[in-house]
């Protein structure tokens, strides 16, 4: 006998497999069971896995978009002073390809009907890729000018909250003043904006308080010198760890300036994210283990009703290790039964949910309408390989089981 012999009775028992004449439909239902159990585990920790990498990038990509990968600002978060001169010391660093400045500090914005609120005032030379993706009307061009009022560019939550809308004409205050090359309290400056783009990131704390203009604009307003800034935001290129080169670019600046990347300065949220990407896997992958166990209990029925077969394999020249594996090669092929319909299911649940956002989650406190998926083939071959192998070892028990059956014994069970 050859192993094809033991793959074609083990494919017999996974296709056909039937009891007695009084439950013939039973076993066939175990089996059925014992895939299904499978499949299902296998498509929910794919799922969940591709849920937690998709929530875990998208929610990376938002905060990169509003301050890039490191920032360079003032420890005592007063205004950066030779702003020009640092600028071009970032500039040579090698895996730093963009280096923005930005002025940042809070105003007063009004907008219709006398309707108020404190808002973060961004100055920059131009509106990031990321909030330009993410333009819902309007544009993103703060060059954009119309009846000598400057052009900004704000959330959609705000615009809700001030009811306004593109081509509005809104009025901030500021209370900060230069004083020689001091910032200090004094009498309040106005400057008038007309609204150019309203974005939408479903951040609802940047939504609702981070506004755009032009970093000459917002200088004039904020009372800045010419050669300052609040702080400097810097693009990496592909395959940078913004850690590593945090560290490094601060190291090099002297006191008070410092260097943080965005996981530091987020540190909370990203925390968050991380208790996720371990603890929702591990719960879901238990799932999986259940799964694979109950082949023990299905192999044992299945043996238990085929004990005579396998005593006329015994006596036709059937070894231990050949009827052994039969039952090794049956838990295996339940297992890849399920692995297949399980991740054909991932991939229709996906393109299900990509299409039709069919889980829906609260932007208040996922910071996003719609569950993310990001699927990857490393989830796929490293699911499928870990349910093979506990399919394989819930299978050993079993198949030990049947090889240590008697033939003379089970032949007289028919």
């Amino acid at each position: 006998m050859t192993r094809k012999f033991e793959h074609s009775i083990a494919l017999r028992y996974l296709r056909g497999a039937q009891g007695k004449s009084e439950g013939r439909k039973f076993l066939r239902f175990v089996t059925t069971i014992a895939v299904t159990g499978v499949a299902l585990g296998v498509c929910a920790l794919i799922v969940a896995l591709a849920i937690v990498r998709g929530f875990s990038n998208e929610i990376e990509d938002k905060i990169i978009g509003f301050g890039a990968q490191i920032q360079v600002e003032n420890f005592r978060d007063a205004p950066l002073q030779k702003a020009d001169t640092l600028r071009a010391m970032l500039q040579k660093y090698s895996g730093v390809s963009i280096v923005a400045p930005v002025i940042q500090e809070f105003v007063l914005l009004r907008g219709r009907g006398n309707r108020a609120d404190g808002v973060s005032l961004n100055g920059v030379e131009f509106i990031p890729d990321y909030l330009r993706k993410n333009m819902l009307t309007g544009t993103a061009d703060l060059d954009h000018q119309r009846d000598n009022d400057a052009a900004m560019v704000i959330g959609m939550s705000l615009s809700r909250k001030l009811r306004l809308d593109v081509g509005d004409r809104v009025h901030a205050f500021s209370l900060r003043g230069r004083r020689g090359n001091s910032i200090s309290v004094r009498t309040p400056r106005l400057k008038q904006f007309r609204v150019v783009g309203i974005y939408e990131t479903s951040l609802a704390d940047f939504d609702e308080t981070q506004v755009f203009a032009l970093i000459e604009v917002s200088r004039d307003l904020l009372g800045y010198g010419s050669n300052q800034v609040t702080r400097f935001d810097l693009t990496l290129t592909s395959g940078t760890d913004p850690r590593v080169m945090a560290d490094r670019i601060d190291h090099d600046l002297p006191f008070p300036v410092m260097a943080r990347s965005i996981y530091d300065i987020f540190r909370s949220l990203f925390a968050w994210v991380n208790l996720q990407e371990s603890i929702i896997p591990m719960v879901i992958g238990i799932i999986v283990l259940v799964a694979a166990f109950n082949i023990i209990g299905t192999l044992l029925m299945i043996i238990l009703e085929k004990t005579p077969e396998i005593g006329v394999f015994a006596s036709m020249g059937a070894s231990r290790r050949m009827l052994r594996r039969i039952f090794l090669y049956l838990g295996l092929y339940i297992g890849m039964a399920g692995v297949i319909i399980g991740e054909l299911v991932a991939v229709l649940f996906s393109w299900l949910q990509l299409r039709y956002s069919i889980i829906p989650l609260p932007k208040e406190a996922y910071y996003m309408s719609a569950a993310p998926i990001e699927l990857s083939i490393v989830d796929f071959v490293a699911v499928a390989f870990i349910t093979m192998l506990l399919c394989g070892l819930a299978s050993y028990l079993p198949a030990r089981f049947a090889a240590k059956i008697e033939p003379i014994r089970a032949i007289h069970l028919r």
